[in-house]
């Protein structure tokens, strides 16, 4: 099969749209379609819409954080779909009656080229692992599988083993080697607590901070708090998570259907790189989790990393949350007294680190936004 094509762009009622000529090779000699491409911004609900139905019936599912997607018609049929979000591409599909056309390489040419277009060189996709051979082609490498259901790959061949070796140069021996993760928006005591029993039960804790800005403080603003608050621990090691523990590059969510599904095969990827790289790399033997009473993502987290883990010879310990009177301390609780400027009752939930940047000049910007 070959194709080739000619476009022209248009700007048709404030809509980026491209007239393509679009000829391919197909079994009976040479056929041509007069496709349209439609780049579709966040406020064209219809054509979204559009957009979500089509990617039902193709049993995948549309993201809330998309923040571009491209659409490809034939004669007003939308027959191919392709999105990102950040750095990752997403729902991708074509139209089972235009398959083997090489449709699926325009949509993913333009998503590329949007994303080099934006400066984002370094990518990641999602797909099913039917798809590994297509986005090899495009210079895709896998970085981790969960079976029939997922794969994840990067652009970048060194990309994760580059990561590796950053968090590696922090490595110190001891017998007990213990990990955190957390978002910590913002950090609370809470964190603090959980950090500081890994800390006096571990001869070393690695703490990973998510660095994903998609959080009210930003990584930024997260890691400094963090790592003031934490100055007093001699044996802790703070990492920045990168792209490789709870990003937007871990969150298969867009093809599988039941929302009880797309956390368990999040958290088996996300658990599963952990396991078979940072584990590794740090001789981590236990991972200290904060127990969940309310979210039910977190707790679906917290329950696959128990019995995952256990199978890499990594101990999970779960520790129960800390609270102030009848409320359990986190930090959607703290954000919550932020927003209602209760200063008095904020100094029982977060360290000196976090009250001192929350009464400070810079953080104005951040408290007029939640």
């Amino acid at each position: 099969m070959r194709s080739d094509a000619q476009s022209r762009y248009e700007a048709i009622n404030n809509v980026m749209c491209i007239k393509y000529y679009y000829k391919y090779e197909g079994s009976d000699g040479m056929e041509y379609l007069n496709l349209e491409v439609v780049i579709i911004e966040g406020n064209d609900y219809k054509k979204l819409n559009e957009v979500k139905e089509f990617l039902t019936r193709q049993g995948l599912r549309f993201d809330n954080n998309i923040e571009y997607t491209v659409a490809l018609y034939d004669n007003g049929k939308l027959i191919a779909t392709g999105s990102f979000e950040s750095k990752v591409l997403k729902c991708i599909a074509v139209d089972e009656d235009y398959k083997g056309m090489g449709i699926s390489n325009k949509i993913v040419s333009d998503l590329i080229s949007e994303q080099y277009r934006r400066g984002n060189n370094h990518l990641f996709v999602y797909t099913k692992p039917d798809n590994y051979k297509m986005f090899k082609d495009f210079g895709f490498y896998k970085i981790e599988e969960v079976p029939k259901k997922v794969l994840l790959l990067e652009n970048d061949p060194n990309g994760i083993s580059n990561f590796l070796e950053r968090i590696h140069s922090k490595k110190v021996e001891g017998k007990i080697i213990s990990s955190v993760v957390v978002n910590c928006n913002p950090f609370t005591l809470g964190h603090k607590y959980l950090i500081e029993k890994a800390a006096k039960e571990s001869d070393v804790v690695h703490v990973f901070l998510v660095s994903e800005d998609r959080s009210v403080f930003s990584a930024n603003v997260r890691y400094k708090l963090v790592e003031e608050g934490l100055r007093h621990l001699k044996n802790v090691v703070l990492h920045k998570g990168e792209e490789y523990i709870i990003s937007s590059a871990t969150f298969p969510s867009y093809f599988i259907k039941k929302l009880d599904e797309v956390v368990k095969i999040h958290t088996l990827l996300d658990i599963k790189i952990f396991a078979e790289y940072i584990v590794p790399t740090l001789g981590i033997n236990k991972r200290y989790i904060g127990e969940e009473p309310t979210c039910e993502v977190t707790k679906t987290y917290n329950e696959t990393m128990k019995e995952i883990l256990p199978s890499y010879e990594v101990e999970v310990i779960e520790v129960p949350r800390i609270g102030f009177g009848n409320n359990i301390t986190s930090a959607s609780r703290v954000r919550k007294l932020i927003k209602e400027n209760n200063f008095l009752e904020l100094k029982n939930l977060i360290p000196e680190s976090t009250y001192n940047y929350l009464i400070s000049a810079e953080a104005k910007a951040i408290i007029n936004k939640i």
